[in-house]
Formats: C-alpha cells, sequence, structure tokens
C-alpha cells in the first residue's frame, strides 16, 4: 500500500483506514468488459396500476408481472398479485427466495409469522410452506426473487409440480403474444 497523503488517502486513493477511495463526476472512461449484459431499469414498479395486460396469469386470481428473468444464473424476480383468500400453494425452495409484501399480507401454515405490508422474508432453500392469504386481504401484492425453483409438493411432501424461471418465461412469452404485444415484449426482462 502506498505511503499516506495529507488528506488521508493513499497514493492509490484508498483512505488509509481502507475505505472506499472518493469518486470523482467523471464516468468509467475504459473498455466495456466483455460479455456483461445490458443493465435493466423497470421504471415504476412500486406504483401497482399497471394495464391489466401486463399481468401474466398464474391461477384463478392469481398473476405476476415480471422485473427480470436471468435465464443464466437461474432466477427471476416478479410481482406476485394475489385477488382472493385462501391456500394459493405448498411448495419446497431449491434456492433462497426474498419476498418484500407492497400489499396486503400473508403467511405460511408451517410458521408462526406474517409477511405483512412492509416487510421482508428470507426464506432458505430446503423450506417447504403453505402459503395462506388471510380472509379480509382484497389484494395481496409481494415482490418475490426466486433463485432456482418452487417445487410443488402434497402435505407428505411429494412432488407435484415445479415453476421456475424457464416456465415463467414461457408464461409470460405466450401471454404477451395473446394479449397483443408479442412474444418478444418479454426479451426486455432477459438477462
Amino acid at each position: 500500500m502506498g505511503s499516506a497523503t495529507t488528506n488521508g488517502s493513499t497514493e492509490n486513493g484508498a483512505t488509509a483506514n481502507n475505505q472506499r477511495p472518493a469518486a470523482e463526476a467523471v464516468a468509467y472512461q475504459g473498455e466495456r468488459l466483455p460479455n456483461v449484459p445490458d443493465d435493466l431499469v423497470v421504471p415504476g414498479i412500486l406504483n401497482l396500476d399497471f394495464e391489466e395486460k401486463l399481468w401474466v396469469p398464474q391461477a384463478p386470481d392469481v398473476w405476476f408481472r415480471p422485473i427480470l428473468f436471468n435465464v443464466s444464473q437461474g432466477y427471476f424476480v416478479n410481482l406476485l398479485r394475489v385477488r382472493r383468500s385462501g391456500i394459493l400453494s405448498r411448495h419446497r425452495h431449491s434456492g433462497p427466495v426474498h419476498a418484500t409484501v407492497l400489499k396486503g399480507k400473508w403467511h405460511y401454515l408451517e410458521h408462526d409469522w406474517w409477511a405483512t405490508e412492509g416487510s421482508h422474508a428470507f426464506e432458505p432453500p430446503g423450506d417447504i410452506h403453505t402459503l395462506e392469504v388471510p380472509d379480509g386481504v382484497e389484494e395481496m401484492v409481494t415482490l418475490f426473487h426466486v433463485t432456482g425453483a418452487y417445487i410443488y409438493v402434497d402435505p407428505q411432501g411429494n412432488p407435484v409440480g415445479v415453476e421456475d424461471v424457464f416456465s415463467k418465461l414461457a408464461s409470460a412469452k405466450a401471454h404477451y403474444e395473446k394479449v397483443g404485444l408479442g412474444s418478444d415484449y418479454v426479451d426486455q426482462f432477459i438477462r
């Protein structure tokens, strides 16, 4: 490491206590690294008043709104919208899941906690649970970041179905074609 300068930073720009170097208001001017996909910005996702055709039907009174399909790393990010109470599904996670509740509330029959508006839940790989939206919740919307797959199971844990980034992508393509946006509408969410 270089010697310290009078302003507390070293010759290479790092501070003596290993904090980040001060950033200048100058854009990076070097070559772009090879094979780096474009950034993805989906504006207005917290404004839940999307055009109805952007919500992809998943089950009766259940829809998802794609935000990101990462096919190279096997995860997806979407908004899940539910407009009914009761059991949605029983499933096991093959990878970690992050959930941030934007509207309404839900819980798992197997746990004591409730995911309420404004809360965040982390669900570890291997967790098996049964998602329920309680009576009195007219609409539940949650932002889910799902790595790996949902493995739908019966009460004894026997697999009965699978959902992953590829099945979600196929559903979205078919829906967007059907509503006149074209199947390639979904391409903007693929990385």
